[in-house]
């Protein structure tokens, strides 16, 4: 998908949170973090401009997934959130939407992984073959053809969520690379980088940020019927 098809909304819109250090967009499903060989417009590309200055990656979420990615603004914010980033500091929780029900309501899994050149897919793989990947689950509700999950990834792995879904036979909606039926028709996945808790690289204070899901009919359906707790202004500052 080319962010053409995102020309009508306002970058702004897509901001959580910003100080003079950082600043953290809910990223739309479709548009990279970076550039790629696409050479469509990446979000770091449109982030930069709206900021009106350089702005520096710090986390990343894949091209068909939406939410929470953090940029700094100062290379020395960069440093200390990449660092919290690097040692497991940083609290991630992600939504995805299956299709299978897992066969327990919440669990741990935990793979050995492996990037493959083929497709750019990671692959599960014997312990001395791969690097561990290990999440949390929990099914947060259901409609009539999906389940919601919350996700907390412990490890950041390449694909490691998508992988390991596909993994117990639960892929992610859309995600055909991984298993799933049939593809979303704007090529996204239900993956959201939902929520993100980390320390400010000057205060120190614990910001807690949320992103809301995008505005499509499944994720409607899940807030509708109180599977996604709304959004409060408190998490979004």
């Amino acid at each position: 998908m080319s962010t053409t098809q995102h020309s009508a909304f306002n970058i702004g819109d897509w901001v959580v949170f910003k100080c003079n250090q950082f600043i953290v967009f809910n990223k739309p499903a479709g548009i990279p973090v970076q550039a790629d060989k696409t050479g469509d417009n990446s979000l770091l590309q449109l982030g930069s401009a709206y900021s009106k200055r350089t702005l520096f990656p710090i986390n990343r979420i894949d091209r068909p997934a939406s939410g929470l990615v953090v940029f700094g603004r100062k290379e020395s914010a960069t440093a200390h959130l990449s660092k919290q980033f690097r040692e497991r500091k940083v609290e991630k929780t992600y939504l995805a939407v299956v299709g299978e029900m897992p066969s327990e309501k919440s669990g741990t899994l935990r793979h050995f992984i492996r990037k493959s050149g083929k497709g750019n897919k990671a692959i599960i793989v014997d312990e001395q073959q791969g690097k561990e990947a290990v999440l949390e689950y929990m099914v947060l509700g259901s409609i009539e053809n999906y389940h919601l999950l919350e996700i907390k990834p412990l490890t950041g792995r390449y694909h490691q969520i998508r992988a390991q879904l596909a993994a117990i036979g639960c892929p992610i909606k859309g995600d055909v690379k991984y298993g799933f039926r049939r593809s979303n028709k704007d090529r996204s996945i239900h993956l959201h980088a939902w929520k993100l808790a980390l320390r400010h690289p000057v205060s120190g204070e614990l910001l807690n940020l949320e992103a809301p899901t995008p505005e499509d009919p499944v994720w409607r359906a899940f807030a509708d019927n109180g599977s996604l707790p709304p959004l409060t202004q408190a998490d979004a500052q």
